[in-house]
């Protein structure tokens, strides 16, 4: 590989040349390597290049015709500038591993039949997806240096795609490649195989599938009548077999879970089998919702859909959510189980954040959304070490749906939910919300089944409710309308069409979750980012009621002074039809639109709130009320307590300067603008050479003890010693 090699062993990174091929991709063929060594590398071919031609490496070896495929991030570090006072020549500022996703592990060992080719679906295999982990042992490491920052260096530990034996593992020239024509048969990598099961699912023509696909491998391969025929051929067989494919792995519910998870590895994340100690807990994560956990919920929110189907389903289903860039829940990450124990909670918790630490040991989120007064907080501060945040969504849903479904005139129900809403408003004031309760109860004491209902079921838990209410922070009322979204698509997808004994199989619902729901939600994303499928993305953006109602134009909205009570709306579709919002401003508004009457977040009460926040004649929203709330506690800390008032107050000076950034930012032009007025921020005494921007507010712990492991530097006498010697 490459267009030379010398013999002679360079003993610095000073001494290589720094190459930079042309074209838009390259691949290591158009490297002239070298054999490097030092005390961490045993005699290594390594280049050097700019940095920012790194993916343009990455995406020329993944074209290899020989061995096609794509490199995933194995392990990645990273260090801050500054940070070493004395450093080689070989320091990075960051450094990852790259491993081809056909390895390191072998799915196909023991087996008589090897699924490396793509073309040759398994239809036996009742994923509908066979393993594709050949345990190929291709993979290299990049290091931005650390004493040159704009350079890039690539230390290839194995060129090969061969597994351990030295066999070639994959590609055409694989000897297991099932038929006689697999040299001659196009690649399908698992984002085309993805793109191509989705598209099945969401029941589009098979003509227009079929065209999607051959765009596809066309970036691999020319395409031919051969090269069409054969693709036809591969989205037929792959239709018929999710056409076929069941939930039940065996008849015994249990022992077709231990199948799946034996057969699924890489999608489980945590495995608990219940026996007279432990409770059933699985915890299901693929490589896609870890990609996504990773992207979108570093520094960013991290969202919990909890108890769904308790009275349905043999075991309930715990979802976390992230926000995408259009602040849409993306599911990554469902766990199944019926404990909600602190010790159970701690051990699924611990096992997630170990597999996304052990990717990116810098990843971290900035606050974790409950929707249940119930959930263990101990755990969520420990793993997570970040704040906790309540959201209204199921409470107000709730409370709408059965005040509809109970109550027969619309304007009691109307005045019933209003009511509701004053209470929980009230909760921050002098008076006792319990009281006030007791007063609706009698002002609508003909109400007799919905009373009877809200004594039977709220009544005993509402004091619950309302501590969690009054003593955390509340989410928005936009991330309330995602996970509101995600519930009734959840929903939507688990009971369509579904036998009654299947809600009791766990299998079934792990089948539901791995095909249907995540084929949604990845082709929504990828028709969102790349604009492939203009009508599924418009259909995506177009899927919560918060971007609906951005769609509304100011001049829709019609507020009558002599009427504070209510605005009116004007229909997009039919100008002449006007919709009544009632008590505008709150998160308890409401509609006369059939979504409003269904329980749902409409997009007219949402639209009228948001001009409402800029009013001064209504009242704050129950978010800024009680984030509001939290800044005068954290302020009226006791003085004589020097450490919780200094931690109170570094908490209260943090979220200042996080509210004046996000206000800047969405008032000016750019974010150039916004960060050109950052300080500078001198780095810690041993890297005080360099100056450098200020990139984000540091997350304080909420314990003592998460405080003492985060601020006490930790010894590392290795590496000190090895510093001292230059490359």
């Amino acid at each position: 590989m490459g267009q030379g090699m010398e013999e002679e062993v360079a003993q610095s990174v000073s001494d290589l040349p720094v190459q930079n091929p042309h074209g838009e991709e390259f691949s290591a063929a158009d490297l002239t390597w070298v054999k490097y060594a030092s005390s961490e590398h045993h005699c290594d071919d390594v280049a050097l290049i700019p940095y920012d031609r790194m993916e343009a490496f990455i995406s020329g070896e993944s074209s290899n015709p020989e061995c096609p495929t794509r490199f995933h991030i194995e392990r990645s570090r990273k260090r801050e500038e500054g940070s070493l006072r004395e450093y080689r020549s070989d320091e990075y500022l960051l450094h990852r591993i790259y491993w081809c996703s056909f390895g390191p592990e072998n799915y196909g060992e023991g087996g008589t039949i090897l699924p490396s080719r793509k073309f040759r679906l398994n239809t036996r295999n009742r994923a509908a997806r066979p393993q594709s982990m050949r345990g190929c042992t291709c993979h290299f490491a990049i290091k931005r240096l650390y004493a040159r920052p704009s350079l890039l260096l690539i230390i290839y530990h194995e060129r090969r795609h061969v597994n351990k034996s030295g066999f070639i593992c994959h590609g055409p020239l694989d000897r297991d490649a099932i038929g006689p024509g697999a040299r001659r048969v196009p690649y399908v990598g698992s984002e085309i195989q993805q793109q191509t099961m989705s598209l099945i699912y969401l029941g589009v023509p098979e003509e227009n599938i079929l065209q999607t696909h051959i765009e596809g491998i066309q970036r691999y391969c020319s395409s031919d009548a051969k090269v069409d025929s054969l693709a036809s051929q591969y989205v037929q067989k792959l239709g018929m077999i999710i056409k076929r494919s069941t939930h039940e792995l065996d008849l015994d519910d249990q022992a077709s879970i231990r199948m799946w998870v034996d057969r699924n590895k890489k999608s489980v994340f945590f495995y608990q089998d219940s026996n007279e100690t432990d409770a059933f807990i699985l915890g299901i994560q693929t490589e896609w919702q870890c990609q996504q956990m990773m992207r979108f919920g570093h520094q960013s929110l991290l969202a919990s859909h909890s108890s769904f189907g308790v009275s349905k389903l043999k075991y309930p289903l715990h979802t976390l959510l992230v926000f995408d860039s259009m602040q849409h829940a993306l599911p990554v990450a469902w766990i199944i189980t019926r404990s909600v124990t602190k010790k159970d909670t701690l051990k699924w918790m611990r096992a997630l954040t170990d597999r996304i630490h052990s990717i990116d040991s810098t990843w971290r989120i900035s606050g974790f959304i409950i929707d249940d007064p119930a959930s263990e907080l101990d755990p969520i501060r420990d793993v997570f070490a970040c704040p906790v945040l309540f959201s209204l969504w199921h409470i107000r849903r709730t409370w709408l749906k059965n005040i509809m479904k109970k109550c027969s005139n619309i304007e009691v129900q109307r005045e019933i939910f209003i009511q509701l809403g004053k209470i929980v408003y009230s909760i921050w004031s002098a008076k006792n919300p319990m009281n006030a309760l007791e007063q609706l109860f009698q002002d609508f004491v003909d109400q007799t089944a919905f009373i009877k209902y809200f004594k039977s079921f709220w009544v005993p838990k509402l004091e619950m409710w309302i501590d969690s209410i009054r003593n955390l922070p509340l989410a928005s009322q936009e991330s309330c309308v995602a996970i509101e979204a995600y519930h009734l698509k959840l929903k939507a997808k688990a009971y369509d069409d579904v036998l009654l004994n299947a809600l009791q199989r766990v299998d079934w619902l792990v089948h539901k979750l791995t095909t249907e729901l995540h084929s949604s939600y990845w082709i929504n994303l990828f028709a969102d980012e790349s604009g492939s499928f203009p009508d599924v993305k418009a259909e995506y953006i177009a899927s919560t009621s918060w971007q609906r109602a951005l769609q509304i134009p100011d001049e829709a909205v019609h507020f009558d002074n002599n009427e504070p009570h209510l605005a009116k709306v004007a229909s997009q579709k039919d100008p002449s039809q006007m919709w009544t919002v009632w008590n505008p401003g709150s998160e308890f508004s409401l509609c006369d639109c059939s979504w409003s009457m269904q329980g749902n977040l409409c997009k007219h009460a949402l639209k009228v709130n948001m001009m409402c926040g800029a009013r001064k004649d209504f009242q704050p929203s129950l978010s800024l009320q009680s984030f509001q709330r939290v800044l005068l506690g954290l302020w009226q800390k006791p003085m004589d307590d020097s450490f919780s008032l200094d931690l109170s107050v570094a908490w209260a000076m943090q979220m200042q300067e996080r509210i004046q950034h996000v206000a800047e930012l969405a008032t000016s032009d750019g974010i150039a603008q916004v960060a050109e007025k950052l300080p500078i921020q001198w780095t810690r005494r041993r890297g005080r050479k360099t100056a450098t921007k200020r990139t984000s507010p540091v997350v304080l712990p909420h314990s003592n003890s998460s405080l003492q492991r985060d601020s006490t530097p930790t010894k590392n006498r290795k590496r000190k010693r090895l510093s001292t010697f230059s490359g």
